[in-house]
Parts: C-alpha cells; structure tokens; sequence
C-alpha cells in the first residue's frame, strides 16, 4: 500500500521522484526503492511525505482506497471515503457506520440534499445547514447595513 500511495501521490501532484526526494531529505535512488516496495522510509520521512500530499501519516502507510475497480488515492486530511452505497427500490441508501459516527448521526436525525449537476449531491444534517444558513444570513445583513 506505501509503495503505491507513493506513486499515485507524487503522479497526482506532478512531481519527479527527485522533487519528492528532496522534500523527503534522501536522494532519488532512496526514494525509488520506497516507490518500488524494496524499503519503507523513517516516520520522520513518512511525515514529511504526508504533509507534502496534505494527507495524514495513516493514511500514507494504511489506505488502500477503490472505488469499484478504480484504485483512488488517500484522501486529505478531513475528507473521508468509506466506499460505496446502493440505492434501493425507493431511493434510500445506508449511510456507512464509521460516516455516521463522524458526523454523530443517529435514527430520526435529518438531513438536507444538496446537489449540484456538475458535482454531485450532497448530504448535510439539517441542524448545521440551518445554522450555516442563519450566520450567511446575518452577514449579508451585516453588509447591507454597513452600506447605508
């Protein structure tokens, strides 16, 4: 999983293998073997390596992320994969246990579809929506009030 977090990583961000070496502190070649599986790099590297992606030091080492058959790569820090759901005969879906502790989800809660052509939808419980939207309101009133 190191090994090909490494790659997918430095390929996403556009990098050579001696870009990333000098961020990491090692030559090219050190680096290449920790892209090839041969040897594991030092936490010290392994942090530096994951501050460079802006993931977390878990997810360098650990995450072997797929959607379907597609291998993805880790996500940053804060946003989160749990995988893939299925849409049953009138529309619902489950909503995977480690999103619903994240998010402290529980039976009865409520929530906001969002959704966007170009992106997608999103879900958003319905407390925080009300609350996001009461402070936009207060700023745009803010605004206005500030011009008069």
């Amino acid at each position: 999983m190191l090994a090909d977090n490494l790659v997918m990583l430095r390929n996403l961000k556009g990098m050579t293998q001696e870009q990333v070496a000098e961020v990491a502190g090692v030559s090219r070649q050190s680096y290449a073997k920790w892209e090839q599986g041969e040897t594991v790099p030092d936490i010290e590297k392994c942090d530096r390596l994951a501050k460079l992606y802006g993931i977390s030091i878990d997810a360098l080492i650990h995450q072997d992320n797929a959607v379907g058959h597609t291998r993805i790569a880790p996500a940053p820090v804060g946003k989160h994969l749990w995988g893939m759901v299925t849409i049953g005969s009138k529309g619902q879906i489950v909503i995977p246990k480690a999103a619903r502790e994240t998010f402290d989800l529980k039976e009865g809660d409520s929530l906001v579809v969002l959704g966007d052509e170009a992106e997608g939808i999103a879900l958003v419980k319905s407390t925080d929506f009300e609350t996001r939207m009461q402070e936009a309101l207060q700023m745009s009133q803010q605004k206005v009030e500030g011009k008069e």
